[in-house]
């Protein structure tokens, strides 16, 4: 792209480069970026959404299911006409018809250990809308060893939980010194078994999003070392620092 923003970019994304902490610098920083989400449900949907509104270059999205009637109600990519269809196909043509300009790579893929670190250099930001914590942790180990931005989330009933871990500081703790047990049940993150309301889907999702433009952007208060926690039934909201753990491999 040539330095300087061509016109129908500059109107596209006006209302954020009008802003004092963004500007043109800021949004060419938007517009370089490369997102990595993990999970295209009811987290990585409004995270594709408005990354893509917001004019970020290239999102990559890793999902291996299909969209089914039971998602509809949280999953906001999605309509009744694409059931039985992959969610990352789905994905990257909704993404494309808000912003035809990001580059959109799809994985229809499960991650494991082999087929992830092929992938994570090709990013600077990572965003976890995953409801496993197998791979969770996955996620949290490579993004460790590699010195990514990691933005994680989690959902269950009325409540969420955001953390975020930028691993190119040494001090700051990792997931595993939260959940200091290996063995957790999924079922803490299970929408099926423990039941999730649509909305805090939507309104989790849509925080990590905001996150992650703040970390390309470098401005505001971020979660480094903090739990975020969301209970949306009683409308209170907490954020809890998290110390690292002195046996953690992260230290």
């Amino acid at each position: 792209m040539k330095s300087q923003l061509k016109k129908k970019i500059i109107e596209r994304f006006s209302r954020q480069i009008v802003l004092k902490d963004i500007g043109i610098l800021g949004q060419k920083k938007i517009l370089f970026s490369k997102v990595l989400i993990i999970g295209a449900g009811g987290l990585g949907s409004p995270v594709a959404e408005f990354l893509s509104r917001a004019g970020v270059g290239s999102i990559g999205v890793v999902d291996d299911d299909k969209v089914s009637l039971s998602n509809l109600h949280r999953q906001s990519l999605y309509n009744t006409s694409d059931i039985g269809k992959f969610k990352v196909k789905i994905a990257k043509d909704k993404i494309k018809k808000i912003n035809p300009n990001t580059k959109v790579i799809i994985y229809k893929i499960r991650l494991n250990n082999n087929n992830f670190k092929k992938i994570i250099n090709d990013y600077d930001y990572i965003v976890d809308g995953s409801d496993n914590f197998t791979t969770k942790f996955l996620l949290n180990d490579y993004c460790l060893k590699f010195k990514k931005v990691l933005v994680t989330g989690a959902i269950s009933k009325f409540d969420g939980h955001i953390f975020t871990f930028n691993f190119k500081n040494k001090k700051i703790p990792c997931l595993r010194c939260f959940f200091q047990e290996s063995n957790i049940s999924d079922d803490l993150l299970n929408c099926e078994s423990e039941g999730i309301l649509g909305t805090v889907a939507g309104i989790v999702g849509t925080i990590q999003a905001n996150e992650i433009l703040k970390k390309i952007l470098n401005i505001g208060t971020g979660l480094d070392g903090y739990i975020f926690i969301l209970d949306l039934l009683h409308l209170n909201f907490r954020k809890v620092k998290l110390k690292k753990r002195k046996n953690c491999f992260c230290k």
